[in-house]
């Protein structure tokens, strides 16, 4: 579980989205201070909807309880083929939430090794697709492109960041690791997760808001 105390959640950007000369190509800036966990939203996932996904809104902090699901780029490419096909997927992604985790192996006792989100632009090219699946949540970092807006405006989607660089407290909030399928992909096979208060922040609401620029606005310069 998430620190008692506040806490601090860091997400980068590209220099192209910054006005400033001294920033590093990948440079973390502050942009939110995550609530304590009394403050922050919590998430059934049992319970979890589009009614609800629609009522979050940019800069909320939230502990999500429940099963979620893993899949990377290779297990979005497979799915995204398997639908053109005409194919069943492995699971019904209808409320469902998905992250964008690789994650590295288990230590002994362990459910999962480090757990930290990959980068959400890698799954923008078949995002749309899957949203249109039923998925109402989607955990990672990173910007996404504007058709993914579209797509989480049209279908109701929330997506939220976890806290990049803190692989190893987020594996904490895991406490089951079950592949469903696509073995053959290693740790970019679809899996069932059982978390509890695993911590993220909204950073892409259905109204199309974007955190990543709303954090910034107090830290430019005219």
């Amino acid at each position: 579980a998430p620190p008692t105390g506040r806490w601090t959640l860091w997400l980068p950007w590209k220099r192209s989205r910054m006005r400033t000369r001294r920033s590093s190509p990948w440079a973390c800036m502050l942009i939110a201070e995550v609530k304590t966990m009394a403050e922050s939203i919590r998430i059934n996932t049992e319970e979890y909807n589009e009614e609800f996904s629609r009522k979050l809104k940019v800069g909320d902090s939230v502990l999500i309880t429940g099963k979620i699901y893993s899949a990377r780029d290779a297990a979005h490419k497979v799915m995204t083929e398997a639908l053109a096909r005409g194919e069943k997927l492995p699971i019904d992604w209808t409320n469902k939430f998905v992250y964008y985790l690789g994650p590295t192996p288990a230590k002994p006792g362990d459910p999962i090794g480090s757990a930290g989100p990959t980068t959400s632009g890698r799954m923008d090219a078949y995002t749309p697709t899957m949203l249109d699946q039923g998925i109402k949540g989607m955990i990672g970092k990173g910007s996404r492109k504007p058709a993914v807006v579209e797509s989480m405006k049209k279908n109701g989607c929330t997506y939220f960041a976890a806290v990049g660089g803190a692989a190893a407290l987020i594996a904490k909030s895991i406490k089951k690791y079950e592949v469903l399928a696509y073995g053959e992909l290693g740790p970019e096979a679809l899996a069932e997760l059982t978390v509890e208060d695993f911590p993220c922040i909204v950073v892409g609401d259905t109204e199309g808001n974007n955190f990543y620029e709303e954090g910034q606005k107090p830290y430019r310069k005219i």
